[in-house]
């Protein structure tokens, strides 16, 4: 039997027909998520002005960029609450498609592709070719608008077995081979500024150049539910509790 509401149906048929769900963000998390971001900004770059996300490589040297995106995640991540209001951006649709007693990653990934970068490439990639396990899902986050190379890439559910037919073909060794084959095969993401994207990190996917004249900055997290199995990243080494209920912490008493 299935007792899922028609809200749930609709947002679980959609992610498995497309591998992936886009919707808006809880308004106050992500006003909360903004103003923190500027906050910061205008710390690291000693401006009294609001930083124009789309048009940081006018403000930050190339050379500058890695040590810039460090210490950008690590106040992020020093802040109390930001991992609360990043969980909260997309609360419900986790429930749905996870379930509600989740772990989340530790530290939440940061982004920042300038246009023409070539350091801040994925080739394409399933997470758990890598050990990640099969039940975790990601959380994705544009603090710009994203679309075509300012944006990533996903395998099309539909093509799954034709691109591991690739796959096996030995004489595809590299991945961007596999790419260039795999093109009719990918869907580019587009999502606005104040959206959120859930995905299906087992499916292959990526990022290129981004030959925009835009920024690119993103954030990412994994979630899982506490029971399900882990691959090779652990709790407490990369995992925490955040949606533990009452019956389990009977239990495990």
């Amino acid at each position: 039997m299935n007792y899922l509401t028609k809200k749930e149906k609709y947002i679980s048929n959609k992610f498995l027909l497309k591998g992936y769900y886009i919707n808006k963000s809880n308004k106050f998390s992500s006003l909360y998520i903004d103003k923190l971001f500027q906050k910061i900004l205008k710390k690291i770059l000693n401006s009294k002005k609001k930083v124009n996300l789309n048009l940081l490589h006018k403000k930050v040297n190339y050379n500058d960029l890695n040590n810039f995106r460090l210490e950008l995640i690590y106040y992020l991540n020093k802040d109390k609450a930001f991992k609360y209001n990043y969980f909260n951006l997309a609360r419900e649709e986790l429930y749905t498609l996870a379930g509600n007693e989740l772990m989340m990653q530790k530290n939440i990934n940061l982004s920042i592709q300038f246009p023409g970068d070539k350091s801040s490439l994925l080739p394409i990639h399933s997470d758990v070719w890598s050990g990640d396990s099969a039940y975790e899902i990601n959380l994705w986050v544009p603090m710009v608008k994203c679309y075509r190379t300012k944006s990533m890439y996903i395998l099309k559910p539909k093509f799954k077995d034709k691109f591991y037919g690739l796959m096996k073909n030995k004489k595809y060794k590299s991945s961007k081979k596999i790419f260039e084959l795999s093109k009719p095969f990918l869907e580019w993401i587009k999502i606005d500024k104040n959206h959120f994207l859930l995905f299906n990190q087992s499916l292959p996917h990526g990022n290129v150049v981004n030959l925009e004249n835009e920024t690119r900055v993103t954030m990412n997290c994994r979630f899982k539910t506490l029971f399900s199995p882990y691959g090779d990243k652990k709790i407490g080494e990369f995992f925490f509790p955040i949606t533990k209920r009452t019956i389990s912490d009977i239990a495990d008493d």
